[in-house]
């Protein structure tokens, strides 16, 4: 099995499968990386394809990603400025993963779905 105990905040601080798990997996990064499937958007366009998410957590998770090396920016001064958004190799390369992940997660959602309403009457 892989090495993921951390007793110490010393240790999951340095722990590779925390630092980056906990990067790519959250709601709004998975739907990002997959909204840059097919290519570079500005921030308009990846905030309307999305829908449900603010302003300020748009650019939060898109600064992250950034960060990680997952996507790269780009600014056009314009007039108009645009900002665009182009997932990097390794943003290309956790994209087949996170599509097998959404897929799998589309696929069971009716058994998690039954599993709660379970879990939830007997509670």
């Amino acid at each position: 099995m892989l090495e993921v105990t951390a007793l110490t905040k010393e240790e999951a601080e340095s722990c590779p499968v925390r630092q980056v798990l906990s990067k790519v997996t959250g709601k709004w990064q998975v739907l990002i990386v997959l909204t840059l499937e097919d290519g570079t958007l500005r921030f308009g366009e990846l905030k309307r394809t999305i829908g449900d998410i603010t302003q300020r957590v748009l650019t939060e998770n898109l600064r992250s990603l950034e960060r990680d090396g997952y996507l790269t920016r780009e600014v056009d001064p314009g007039p108009p400025l645009a900002v665009r958004y182009t997932l990097t190799d390794i943003g290309e390369e956790l994209l087949p993963l996170l599509k097998a992940l959404t897929a799998w997660a589309a696929s069971r959602h009716s058994d998690v779905a039954r599993s709660r309403k379970a879990f939830d009457s007997r509670v």
